[in-house]
């Protein structure tokens, strides 16, 4: 029985102060223990973070980091640092690092790589955009990336990731993604694991919806087959927002 997983994804927001006060805030809610919860963070909020969820069952994580362990590499952090911080999560992949900062699918899967040696939880964004949809390139397009994206990962390693199904094509376009929808596309993305590893691994990879995820489509959502959990963006911010997610099942 794959273990649900919530992990809110903060973006570009919060600082130090701000997210010390939302964690405050959520570290004294009563949070169901049987579903994973967590949070990915800018990177200037992580020591925030380690301080104040220690010694809770919340986890944390960074949004981005790059695969290298150290070096010339301004402005980045780097698997090494993410541990020392306790870090458990990062997000890699995501569509605004893909289509704003350019990163590519070697990019990304070099990142998959680092973190799953540094056994850091690799949060692997996948999805397609309205175009590629409405051209029904959407499977083709989400395949491409993920055998690029997973490309020389092992069958054990292969389990340790969590994938988050992103359509893009519903972000900011007054289009909106139904549970089929989203259920769909997470079966492909659990097929595609059971035919290019094995069927253990499609049943133990746990698969996220991440797009709008809220209190009133939850229980909707994880009440599918194939979806796992939900990256959160703005219902990540709140914490009565949150609490609901976390407690989907209560």
């Amino acid at each position: 029985m794959r273990k649900p997983v919530i992990v809110g994804n903060w973006k570009m927001n919060k600082t130090p102060s701000e997210a010390r006060v939302l964690l405050e805030e959520i570290k004294a809610l009563d949070l169901d223990s049987s579903v994973e919860a967590g949070f990915c963070v800018p990177a200037i909020d992580l020591l925030v973070a380690q301080e104040v969820l220690e010694g809770t069952n919340i986890n944390y994580g960074a949004e981005n980091m790059y695969f290298e362990e150290s070096g010339a590499f301004t402005g980045e952090i780097s698997p090494l640092m993410l541990k020392d911080v306790k870090a458990k999560y990062v997000i890699i992949g995501h569509s605004e690092r893909r289509e704003y900062f350019k990163e590519c699918d070697c990019l990304v899967n070099k990142k998959v790589k680092s973190a799953l040696a540094h056994d850091l939880v690799p949060i692997l964004c996948v999805g397609e955009t309205l175009e590629e949809r409405e051209e029904n390139k959407h499977e083709a397009k989400v395949k491409d990336q993920l055998t690029k994206n997973l490309k020389d990962v092992s069958e054990a390693d292969v389990e340790k990731v969590i994938i988050a199904y992103e359509p893009i094509w519903a972000i900011g376009t007054g289009k909106t993604a139904s549970a089929e929808d989203a259920d769909s596309m997470c079966g492909f993305i659990r097929n595609f694991i059971k035919e290019s590893y094995c069927e253990n691994a499609s049943e133990k990879i746990r698969i996220q919806y991440g797009g709008s995820m809220k209190p009133s489509n939850v229980k909707e959502l994880l009440a599918k087959e194939n979806i796992d959990g939900g990256l959160i963006g703005g219902a990540s911010l709140k914490a009565s927002d949150f609490e609901q997610l976390v407690n989907f099942k209560k």
